[in-house]
């Protein structure tokens, strides 16, 4: 058996908000995302497969996270339910796109929910191997399984 790992890099632009942080991210702000997404598994071997020689086609990668992650969160502003109802009933009010979280919004812990939108979504024969999210051209998270075995 061999492995393969194969990633595939995603953009979208995304605001956010971090309730009751002391620094100036307590404000709304945005940023230009990257997001690395990679897997793993065995190239297909069946020679009648039209995916023969392919871990996973990248156009099906590109599927599912544009799918669950770039179509939802691109050009939209992302809260924590933690702020105002009121607040967050006078942005929708006015905004098309307001995400509202269970979580605080950082980059770590957007990473996390997009490992889970993307473990949800995967062939059951393809492993996500890690995920970085780049919040900033000198700043980003990273998610490696190896790391995370129970989950």
């Amino acid at each position: 058996m061999s492995l393969i790992r194969i990633t595939k890099q995603f953009t979208f632009e995304m605001a956010h908000v971090l309730k009751g942080y002391d620094g100036p991210c307590r404000n709304i702000h945005g940023h230009s995302y990257v997001l690395y997404v990679t897997t793993i598994g065995e190239p297909v071997r069946d020679r009648e497969s039209p995916k023969r020689g392919m871990v996973l086609d990248y156009g099906d990668l590109k599927n599912i996270v544009k799918e669950n992650i770039v179509d939802e969160f691109d050009h939209a502003l992302v809260m924590s339910e933690d702020h105002d109802n009121k607040l967050i009933d006078e942005l929708r009010d006015k905004f098309e796109r307001i995400i509202i979280v269970d979580y605080q919004p950082t980059n770590e812990n957007l990473l996390l929910d997009f490992v889970q939108r993307l473990k949800r979504k995967l062939p059951a024969d393809i492993k996500l191997h890690n995920l970085k999210l780049r919040e900033t051209a000198t700043s980003y998270s990273e998610w490696f399984a190896e790391d995370n075995m129970e989950d």
